[in-house]
């Protein structure tokens, strides 16, 4: 699991990274509010935990803007002023949940994995992107009407860059997440390479509009060139 730790504070942020760590998360770190989010935009992560009093860009404003752009990865907010409005506005903004500073590390995981227990808005029946369909009870792939069959695992794959669409894919994060291998002495990268070739033959080969797109030296992202023309 991967978790967007965005806070400024060098310490907090490297006592939260080390703890997450520790509890078996990978854990990156952006230490201003810009970064934190270009990666939230740009990268896939199970939950994002972020501090209010950012410089530039606050909290606030960040979590606002994601969630107009139709990010529903799980946001934890952290604060240090334990005022019911901050709390309030926090939740208004679209956080899951909120922890006051100083807080204990166990708590954060704890909270974590509650929000994870609790299961995501997009794990739905059904994903769209463009006019590439899943539909995840009978287990079939259409684009444009055109039934596409698929192994397994290529589903799996499709699906996870579906469900993630519009957000970079690294190659590590589709190892355990489609893969379910989180230590290997010889990466899967080569293997990741190879599936996602046969996949971009079945789903993009002769059509005008590409959706799987590499992005050199990272992974891979599915994205709607057209939708973000049109915006």
């Amino acid at each position: 699991m991967q978790v967007l730790v965005v806070e400024d504070e060098p310490k907090v942020a490297q006592a939260i990274r080390s703890g997450l760590l520790d509890e078996g998360y990978e854990a990156v770190v952006a230490q201003t509010g810009e970064e934190g989010f270009f990666q939230a935009n740009n990268t896939a992560f199970d939950v994002i935990v972020l501090d209010i009093m950012l410089p530039g860009r606050d909290g606030f404003e960040i979590l606002e803007t994601l969630r107009r752009r139709g990010l529903n990865t799980p946001v934890i907010i952290l604060t240090a002023r334990d005022g019911v409005e901050d709390r309030v506005r926090g939740l208004d903004s679209g956080a899951d949940d909120y922890l006051v500073k100083p807080f204990a590390i166990a708590e954060l995981s704890a909270r974590i994995r509650a929000l994870l227990r609790r299961g995501r808005p997009e794990d739905v029946l059904r994903l769209k992107v463009a006019d590439l369909e899943m539909d995840l009870v009978s287990r079939s792939v259409a684009r444009g009407g055109k039934p596409i069959a698929l192994t397994a695992r290529e589903f799996e794959l499709l699906e996870y860059l579906m469900r993630h669409a519009g957000r970079t894919v690294p190659r590590t994060l589709l190892a355990s997440e489609v893969w379910k291998v989180t230590r290997r002495a010889t990466p899967l990268d080569n293997v990741i390479d190879v599936h996602i070739a046969r996949l971009r033959k079945k789903v993009d080969h002769g059509r005008r509009q590409k959706l799987i797109h590499t992005v050199r030296g990272v992974g891979f992202i599915l994205r709607d060139d057209d939708a973000q023309a049109e915006a």
